[in-house]
């Protein structure tokens, strides 16, 4: 059923034999076990038998740890299973993804707006260079996706662009340096995410183009990606209703209900139809989290496990609970719901996969030597990082023409974070980006250059303090005003107060995308502080966008607006360089950053 010495297995004959007899000798629990990606977390060698016993799974993800961590987790994992796993890491922005001390070489977005296709392969390289180094043969990457609606808080700077030509320019030049490496790739998320608002991670998302406008941008560029021999597609949570009702109709005669419409994971028709049938593809498909509420929300998690490799996935990203996810499976696979066909050809394509990596008749003397951890984090690799981050620095907009600043022309710099605020919660994490870390970094950094910086603090944090340090009961005073206190509803501040004290306000936002309903910003006070710069006319005003490449929609009335897509340290210097004349801006935005309004360019 599966030509695996076609594209892109390419496997001989010695390795058909070795996954014929691989299949043939599986118990049904081994089978079963195949078809799961294992979310872990553990390296230590007793903790990894247990899970590799009690599971079987084909392959583990997990949250990186440093580097000998990560390489003790897959030589343990690679010990103790029957039939070698593919170890899979989310490598979209460097080795980072495959070991926390890995390299961060740019996001996809920022790389593109170098539009120099080098940087792209240079990303492929290092982050196939580091993940081959610990161990792992599987990278969640490219993101393939168009970066079209400005609103989706899922891809922004992860993604290439909104065009398709860009997106294929880059996403083959970071193949070609993954396979330097020996990497498989799992370009995502099919059929495309970003033309809609929504975040599969927290609701269904819709991919709305009809099956032209989809062939001539989605479609054109995973026919390329394809022909370049990507090993692996990653479906997205994404229901795309032209091609579903269009095969549903050619198989059965009928017209396909709304309510009937699935996320392309549990599809057939998007699935089967679409990305085998029309455009071919014979490679592995690995769904994206399967618990995400983009597919949960769609099901009884006892029909969408076993539903979803009969749709044509082949491996399905995590467990809910092991237990029960694997009897839904096995149950489906006993009773026939879920084919011996079906599993039978998953299973070719989840061990060509392994073969095509180098896991056919596998023996540890071909794991990665301890030894060449030391190629993960070199300073030769962190020098493509700093190159990025000149080349890709956006200037956006500056109408008038402030650039270069000076400590001689703007010495007083009131320094403004724009929100939304740290989560506490996710910061105890390590999840969520450290705001008052990038506000230090950024005063200290200016003032290392001879200006004179003040952070804003805005009334209701102030308010709150005092609140904290005298109690509750002082809210009422505040309320009702007094000498010298305006009240808790009329904390507005003079102009003066700003053209008398400073020569400049930088405002900056830093706000993470994934797993949020958004990533518009959030102003401190309703009405209108002076986090919320309506002062543009007053003073110079600049504002600064580290991880998202849409906020001028939120601030259309600044008049000089920079995308820097992170605030890594290389970053936040040569942002300071380019705003001093130092260093000219280069970056050409890959998205339109002015998200389509008229007011936004004046």
């Amino acid at each position: 059923m599966v030509d695996l010495k076609a594209k892109p297995y390419y496997l001989n004959d010695s390795q058909i034999e070795w996954v014929e007899n691989t299949i043939k000798n599986m118990t049904v629990d081994e089978k079963i076990g195949q078809l799961f990606v294992h979310l872990t977390g553990s390296y230590e060698a007793d903790d990894v038998k247990g899970e590799v016993e009690h599971m079987h799974m084909g392959g583990i993800r997990f949250n990186p740890l440093e580097k000998e961590k990560m390489w003790e987790m897959n030589h343990n994992f690679q010990t103790f299973s029957k039939i070698p796993v593919l170890s899979a890491v989310n490598v979209e922005m460097g080795g980072n993804g495959a070991a926390k001390d890995g390299t961060f070489v740019g996001s996809e977005m920022k790389i593109a707006a170098t539009d120099n296709p080098e940087y792209a392969y240079q990303l492929g390289r290092i982050a196939g260079l580091e993940t081959r180094a610990t161990g792992s043969n599987w990278a969640f990457a490219p993101i393939v996706d168009l970066v079209k609606d400005w609103h989706h808080p899922g891809i922004a700077t992860r993604g290439w662009s909104n065009d398709p030509d860009t997106i294929i320019k880059m996403s083959k030049a970071y193949f070609k340096g993954m396979q330097e490496n020996n990497v498989a790739c799992a370009i995502k998320h099919f059929p495309g995410d970003g033309s809609d608002e929504r975040d599969p991670h927290i609701c269904l998302s819709v991919n709305n183009l009809s099956m032209e406008e989809w062939d001539a941008t989605y479609g054109k560029v995973y026919r390329e990606m394809f022909d370049e021999g990507v090993q692996s597609i990653m479906p997205g949570h994404i229901m795309m209703p032209a091609y579903q009702r269009y095969f549903y109709k050619k198989n059965t005669g009928k017209d396909l209900e709304d309510k009937d419409l699935k996320p392309a994971t549990i599809s057939h028709e998007i699935l089967t139809d679409l990305l085998r049938g029309k455009l071919g593809f014979n490679g592995t498909v690995v769904s994206d989290a399967s618990h995400m509420v983009g597919l949960t929300g769609a099901g009884k998690r006892s029909d969408i496990v076993p539903g979803a490799i009969m749709a044509g996935i082949d491996m399905l990203l995590f467990f809910n609970d092991i237990d029960e996810d694997f009897e839904y499976m096995k149950s489906a696979f006993l009773d026939g719901r879920l084919t011996e066909e079906r599993v039978d050809e998953a299973l070719h394509r989840i061990l060509a996969l392994k073969a095509h990596v180098g896991l056919d008749n596998w023996s540890m003397d071909k794991f990665p030597k301890k030894e060449d951890l030391c190629k993960i984090g070199a300073e030769e690799n962190k020098l493509f990082a700093k190159e990025i981050a000149d080349k890709g620095i956006t200037l956006v907009k500056s109408t008038e023409k402030l650039f270069p600043i000076s400590p001689e022309k703007q010495k007083r710099i009131l320094l403004v974070s724009v929100g939304p605020h740290p989560n506490q919660f996710l910061a105890a994490a390590g999840m969520a980006l450290d705001g008052s870390k990038l506000t230090n970094d950024l005063k200290a950094k200016l003032e290392e250059r001879g200006f004179e910086v003040t952070i804003y603090v805005d009334p209701i944090a102030k308010i709150m303090q005092i609140v904290k340090e005298q109690g509750p009961g002082v809210l009422e005073s505040l309320k009702k005003g007094g000498k010298g206190n305006k009240g808790l509803y009329g904390m507005k501040q003079k102009v003066s107060d700003l053209t008398d004290n400073y020569d400049m306000v930088l405002c900056f936002a830093n706000v993470p995308g994934t797993m949020k309903t958004n990533q518009r910003l959030e102003w401190a006070i309703s009405k209108g502080g002076w986090d919320n710069p309506w002062y543009v006319d007053e003073l110079p005003v600049v504002f600064v966008s580290f991880n998202c490449p849409f906020h001028l929609a939120d601030v259309p009335q600044v008049k000089n607006f920079i995308n820097c897509y992170d605030s890594h340290e290389f970053t936040l210097n040569a942002l300071i360089d380019k705003m001093m004349g130092k260093s000219e801006f280069k970056g050409k935005s890959p998205v339109d950053a002015f998200c389509g309004f008229i007011d936004t360019r004046i």
